[in-house]
């Protein structure tokens, strides 16, 4: 079994950052890729920014430039640091990954999700 746990949300005023956190644990044999995703009352969950195999990262136009996506050096944690925040970046925020497991199954997990919410 994977498990993926966020953390790190809250309210912040507009123009501040926070860190998000995504520690993956379980019968892991290779993450292929991670993601940040988000959805906002009344709408779609949307990809954010992704992190791929070599480190590649790319992310939305619409926070481009302000997200930055990274993996910490042990590997099984990833995290989004969000800056000059804005109120339209409000959402629940939800990592996941393709992940190959040690029985060489691979799929696509998701956490529960973290909330960040940006006041004017």
């Amino acid at each position: 079994q994977v498990q993926l746990v966020e953390s790190g949300g809250g309210l912040v005023q507009a123009g501040g950052s926070l860190r998000l956190s995504c520690a993956a644990s379980g019968s892991i044999f290779r993450f292929n890729l991670m993601d940040w995703y988000r959805q906002a009352p009344g709408n779609q969950r949307e990809w954010v920014a992704s992190f791929g195999t070599g480190g590649t990262r790319e992310y939305a136009d619409s926070v481009k430039d302000r997200f930055t996506i990274s993996r910490d050096n042990a590997g099984n944690t990833w995290l989004l640091q969000m800056n000059t925040l804005k109120p339209e970046d409000t959402a629940v925020y939800y990592c996941c990954a393709q992940i190959t497991t040690t029985s060489r199954a691979t799929a696509i997990y998701c956490g529960q999700g973290t909330q960040v919410t940006v006041s004017s």
